[in-house]
C-alpha cells in the first residue's frame, strides 16, 4: 500500500522578498496605493478578470486587505507586489495560495500593469513563483487558469511548462457573462526535469 504525502505545513521562514533578474516580489507597502490602481482601474487589465475595474475605494480595500494578510505569519495564502527594479516601481501583483495543502498543490495568478506587458514580466515572476513552489515549499501540483480568449496568459503558463488539462465550461460569472477557463499545470517531477534547461 503506497503511504499518503504528508500535507504541506506552513513555511516557519519567510521565503520573500525574492529577486530576479529585473523584479523584486516582496509585500505590500502604504505607498503602493497609487500604483495599484493605476492598473487596477484599467479595463484591459481586467478584462478577464474576476474583479475591477477598480475604484479608488476597491482598491484601498484590496490594500488595507493584504497589508492585513502579512501580519499572520506562518501562512499557506502568498499575494506579493511587483516591482522594477530599475524603476523602483511597483506594476502588479502576483500569487501563490496552497489551496490544497493535504494534495501538495497550489495555484498561481497575477496581473500587471499595461505598459509591461509583452515584455517577459509576467514569465519571470511566474517563474519565480514556482521555482518557490516546488524546490522550498514541496509541492506536488501547481495549477491555474486563465480566460479561454486570454491567449496572452495562456502564453505565459506554457512558456512555464504546463499543460492545459481542461476547459472548464460556464464556470464563473464576469462582467459580461459567464466565462470558460482554461486549466493548466505541472507537477513537480515535470519542473524538475524541464527547469533544469530553463534559462533564470
Amino acid at each position: 500500500m503506497t503511504t499518503p504525502p504528508d500535507p504541506i505545513q506552513p513555511p516557519l521562514e519567510r521565503w520573500f522578498p525574492l529577486l530576479t533578474p529585473r523584479l523584486i516580489l516582496r509585500e505590500f507597502h502604504e505607498d503602493d496605493l497609487d500604483d495599484i490602481q493605476a492598473y487596477a482601474e484599467d479595463p484591459e487589465v481586467v478584462r478577464y478578470m474576476d474583479w475591477g475595474p477598480n475604484t479608488p475605494a476597491m482598491t484601498r480595500q484590496f490594500l488595507d486587505l493584504r497589508l492585513d494578510d502579512q501580519r499572520t505569519w506562518p501562512r499557506l495564502a502568498f499575494s506579493l507586489a511587483v516591482e522594477v527594479r530599475a524603476e523602483a516601481r511597483m506594476i502588479g501583483a502576483v500569487r501563490l495560495d496552497v489551496s490544497d495543502p493535504a494534495n501538495r498543490g497550489a495555484d498561481l495568478g497575477y496581473s500587471f500593469h499595461r505598459d509591461y506587458w509583452r515584455r517577459g514580466i509576467a514569465s519571470e515572476s511566474a517563474r519565480a513563483l514556482a521555482r518557490v513552489a516546488f524546490e522550498r515549499l514541496g509541492l506536488h501540483r501547481l495549477w491555474a487558469t486563465c480566460d479561454v480568449r486570454n491567449t496572452g496568459s495562456a502564453g505565459v503558463l506554457e512558456k512555464l511548462g504546463m499543460r492545459r488539462e481542461a476547459t472548464l465550461r460556464q464556470h464563473l460569472w464576469v462582467r459580461d457573462g459567464w466565462r470558460d477557463s482554461h486549466l493548466y499545470a505541472i507537477l513537480a517531477d515535470e519542473w524538475a526535469a524541464r527547469d533544469n534547461r530553463a534559462a533564470p
